[in-house]
């Protein structure tokens, strides 16, 4: 097959500014399921091989041999001059990425997480019994972004009444596409330099003054390994991203598809046994990361196309938790939806997501207090959805609770 290049757009952030381009995406499974397709957006590859397929994705994901998260990054953005002298886990291959992750993962076991369920759920209770007492309430801001907020507060150490500082940095440097969240790139590496500098203060009292917490386990310079100065940073920078983005977002499209679909919110109100089935559900519907790139390290070929030394290629998983081959119906919300081998997460591989434990977690628990609490959860104005090509996000969901 030729390496022309099709013009079609996946990737600008205006082709997502109503949502994922779902009706593009089903026509590539079906016709063209991995194409070569122009960047369009400002500091982009020029061109890029586009995975749409569920299958294709798993396969990428788990050969990182072939296909790197370090030569380039894992974002789009070309040339990136972080990659320089600093790294995101998410942008390193084994073994630097194993190294990492073996440290930072003593806060995700889920022993860990069974330790926090309990005040979770507490924390969860309060927020939905004062979202029933306003009746009309902004979702987003009273309860979605609240629950992964003050987990990430009770996990790292830091005083609760400090999460909406983790809110305001995290908005503006994932959003850094959506006037309304951030006033650019200069406001997101702003906030990125806000958050290093905290994080350090928190970082050298637990130095002064060592805690039982994940901050002074990674800090640990006693230990026989442990996180260097930038590498805290960016850790940091990624839990205060990933833990907050992703978990609120999950929850604000796992709402939003129950008032499309209120009879599935009676079957979790008649039988909260269904509610870890409609998690999962839930992020393979929402899918809150949209795509993640990789660059290949040499020739190869793949469905046929020979993909070059270089060559950028971006894994669409939103496109992937839609195909067809894997899941029966899949525009048809499904809370029962067995099997259901969403890759939301990641396709498997190294970089499968840290902390996908908690955020099942935090999902279940919201969802099991709403089926609680709630006899009705009615869209009272119109959802706004993040301007971004990498984020499957909502800015606003109004919502009442009865």
């Amino acid at each position: 097959m030729n390496n022309k290049i099709v013009d079609i757009d996946i990737i600008s952030n205006e082709a997502y500014r109503h949502g994922p381009p779902h009706e593009i995406f089903t026509r590539l499974r079906h016709e063209s399921p991995i194409i070569l397709a122009p960047g369009l957006e400002e500091g982009f590859p020029e061109k890029f091989w586009a995975i749409t397929k569920h299958a294709d994705l798993v396969s990428v994901s788990r050969q990182f041999q072939i296909y790197s998260s370090a030569l380039k990054g894992s974002l789009m953005p070309e040339n990136r001059p972080d990659l320089e002298d600093s790294r995101l886990m998410i942008d390193t291959d084994p073994p630097d990425h194993t190294r990492l992750r073996t440290l930072v993962n003593r806060g995700f076991t889920p022993k860990a997480m069974r330790m926090l369920e309990d005040h979770f759920r507490e924390v969860a209770a309060e927020l939905v019994s004062e979202g029933l007492k306003s009746g009309d309430v902004e979702f987003v801001e009273k309860i979605s972004a609240e629950l992964p907020l003050i987990a990430i507060a009770e996990l790292v150490g830091i005083p609760v009444e400090d999460r909406h500082k983790v809110f305001d940095w995290s908005n503006r440097m994932i959003g850094s596409t959506d006037p309304d969240m951030s006033s650019g790139p200069e406001d997101a590496q702003s906030a990125a330099a806000e958050l290093y500098m905290y994080f350090n203060g928190v970082a050298a009292a637990r130095r002064a003054d060592p805690r039982n917490d994940i901050i002074t386990a990674l800090i640990d310079d006693t230990a026989q390994d442990h996180l260097r100065e930038h590498e805290f940073e960016l850790f940091m920078l990624l839990l205060s991203v990933a833990g907050n983005e992703t978990t609120r977002n999950g929850i604000s499209h796992g709402v939003l598809a129950l008032t499309e679909n209120p009879e599935s919110f009676e079957q979790m109100r008649a039988d909260l046994s269904v509610v870890p089935s409609a998690v999962e559900e839930i992020l393979r519907w929402a899918t809150p990361v949209n795509s993640f790139r990789r660059t290949a390290v040499c020739d190869v070929e793949l469905r046929g196309h020979e993909i070059k030394e270089g060559d950028c290629v971006v894994m669409f998983y939103v496109s992937a938790n839609r195909d067809e081959e894997v899941f029966a119906d899949p525009f048809t919300f499904d809370i029962r939806r067995n099997p259901n081998p969403h890759v939301t997460f990641g396709g498997g591989g190294p970089h499968f997501c840290l902390g996908s434990n908690l955020a099942k977690l935090e999902m279940r628990i919201i969802f099991e207090e709403l089926a609680k609490q709630v006899k009705n959860i009615e869209l009272i104005g119109d959802v706004k959805r993040m301007r971004s090509h990498f984020v499957h996000g909502i800015k606003q969901l109004p919502i009442r609770l009865s």
